[in-house]
Order: C-alpha cells, then sequence, then structure tokens
C-alpha cells in the first residue's frame, strides 16, 4: 500500500465513487483496513461504504490509501442436483 499523498495536511484519493482501500490505526494502536466505495473525503474524514458498513475514518488516524481495481465478477455456480 503506498503511502497517501497529502497537501496542506489532506490526503489526495480518486474522485467519490472509486474503490479504494484506506489504512488507518484503531485505538489499540493496530491498524485495519476499510474496503470499499469512496463516499467522500474532506479536512477531517474519509467515508467508505464498504462490507462493514458505512465507515467514517478520522483524517488523523489514516497511515495509507490507495484505489484498488474493482472487484471481481462473481464465479457461476455449477447447478446443483444428484451426481
Amino acid at each position: 500500500m503506498t503511502e497517501p499523498s497529502r497537501s496542506n495536511g489532506a490526503i489526495r484519493l480518486p474522485e467519490a465513487g472509486a474503490r479504494v482501500v484506506v489504512r488507518y490505526l484503531i485505538s489499540t494502536g493496530e491498524a485495519t483496513d476499510a474496503l470499499g466505495e469512496l463516499l467522500s473525503v474532506d479536512d477531517q474524514t474519509v467515508v467508505v461504504d464498504g462490507v462493514r458498513g458505512i465507515e467514517r475514518i478520522a483524517l488523523t488516524s489514516v497511515v495509507a490509501a490507495k484505489e484498488v481495481p474493482p472487484r471481481p465478477a462473481p464465479r457461476p455456480r455449477r447447478p446443483s442436483g444428484p451426481a
């Protein structure tokens, strides 16, 4: 994961709607990731809609961020039936 670009203390992320992964620190000091659609970024908060729901992340806790490829299409299931 690459270090986020910073300009005047703000992280430069892609436009809203892009799929991103944002690594940030939690209260224990450990890092975790938010993976999903970037909803918004402002001077204080990054908002990502991911598998855990909408996550509002304090910009000061973000340690890395980048755009990622679209989610792969689901694989077709084989029909179930008598073998």
